[in-house]
């Protein structure tokens, strides 16, 4: 434990993670509104859980595809073109829900959510290494969280704003007027990036691939020293199964709490925006907090172990000491996002953004899980399903124990 507490944020990078930490908070809006979707679809759209499951994938899959594109453009022209890129995608994405309504075509909306997804890519392999690199190294940990805790709120509210709407037993409720809306506010977001200067952040790997963005051989190059990595692999691996707990516990708390007999769809989507989500927020500043004295790995450590049993005792159906379980779940994940990709591009030497590319591609991994939980959900039971995101914590914990064992 070190008893001297480090800046966080000097005043030179202020402005800059002001700006940045808004960006947190608009995809922590839009993707916590696809935990909503599976619900509404199901029902205006008569599809299954488990069909309801590729609202996820298209989403995700966008990740898989979009963030080595990504990296490379960031890396050729900045990170502020890389946003405005981003957050263009993402208007283009909300704005198809307009037809996709029209049509009452389900093919159409995972369209327009891939196409938003690819936004989402974008903004994220730029916002989250920024974000880390805008201060000390020491504090980088620490400094994401609190960026990502911005997240955090937008997940509270995306929920109980759209869902409530949704959900509503009064509205005719139309599922392009939220996207629509979102559209607007980004695009306005996008004309105020094109027009604030962000200092750049230049890493090894820039004069590789700033001469072309093709540049086949630098980027070759950059991508074999990355994965000779073996702190770097591991990291891509354990982040990829968090993505398989978080994102699938999201995706099917309200079919949890729906089909248990628990409480209804409206009362769910409340329940999940300011009591699941809102500790998942509180969790993550206060992470934040203990970051700055306490060592991530031993925090990640605990954080882990407390996952794996609070998860497991979902799975195993303990009655209401499960419901009370699964809360147990948002509270101590909420540290292992940002943690586990600040310890894997502390390690990187200078090849950040490329890297970054990579860490963003592991959302894949909420696609899986929540395919894997719809498809077990079917065949036996929802609570079951837990299993899933049961495995993808303990390999954060087995990550977490072989990170605690290296030199600080």
């Amino acid at each position: 434990m070190s008893s001297v507490k480090k800046s966080l944020i000097s005043r030179t990078y202020l402005l800059p993670f002001i700006l940045i930490t808004s960006l947190f908070f608009m995809w922590g809006f839009a993707r916590s509104i696809l935990d909503v979707l599976n619900k509404h679809f199901q029902e205006s759209l008569s599809v299954s859980v488990f069909q309801s499951t590729l609202i996820q994938a298209s989403t995700y899959l966008a990740y898989a595809l979009m963030a080595l594109p990504a990296g490379i453009f960031i890396t050729r022209y900045g990170y502020r073109r890389g946003v405005v890129m981003g957050l263009g995608l993402f208007a283009l994405g909300a704005f198809l829900f307009i037809p996709g309504e029209h049509a009452s075509s389900f093919s159409l909306f995972l369209g327009a959510l891939f196409i938003l997804g690819c936004g989402l890519a974008v903004l994220e392999t730029a916002a989250n290494p920024y974000a880390a690199e805008l201060g000390e190294p020491e504090t980088a940990a620490s400094r994401l969280n609190l960026a990502q805790s911005f997240n955090g709120l937008g997940s509270i509210l995306g929920p109980v704003i759209v869902g409530g709407y949704l959900f509503s037993e009064t509205a005719d409720a139309s599922v392009a007027i939220p996207y629509s809306i979102m559209g607007g506010i980004v695009l306005i977001v996008a004309l105020l990036f094109t027009r604030v200067r962000l200092p750049e952040i230049k890493d090894s790997s820039d004069s590789e691939l700033a001469a072309d963005a093709s540049a086949p051989a630098g980027l070759k190059a950059t991508i074999k020293r990355l994965w000779s990595l073996r702190r770097f692999r591991l990291g891509v691996f354990a982040l990829f199964c968090y993505e398989i707990a978080e994102i699938s516990i999201n995706s099917m708390f309200i079919n949890y709490s729906v089909d248990s007999g628990w409480m209804t769809k409206h009362t769910a989507t409340l329940v999940l925006s300011f009591g699941a989500l809102g500790l998942f927020m509180v969790a993550r500043i206060i992470g934040s907090a203990v970051m700055s004295r306490i060592r991530a790995e031993k925090v990640l450590t605990v954080c882990a172990v407390m996952t794996v049993v609070c998860s497991a005792v979902v799975a195993i159906d303990f009655g209401p000491i499960s419901r009370y379980a699964i809360f147990g779940c948002y509270a101590f994940e909420a540290i292992m996002f940002p943690t586990i990709f600040a310890i894997t591009i502390s390690g990187v030497k200078g090849m950040t953004k490329i890297a970054s590319s990579f860490l963003m591609m592991t959302p894949l991994g909420g696609a899986v899980g929540t395919s894997l939980m719809g498809w077990m959900a079917g065949v036996s039971s929802i609570t079951t399903a837990f299993v899933v995101p049961c495995a993808g914590y303990l390999a954060v914990l087995a990550y977490a124990r072989m990170m605690s064992k290296r030199k600080p």
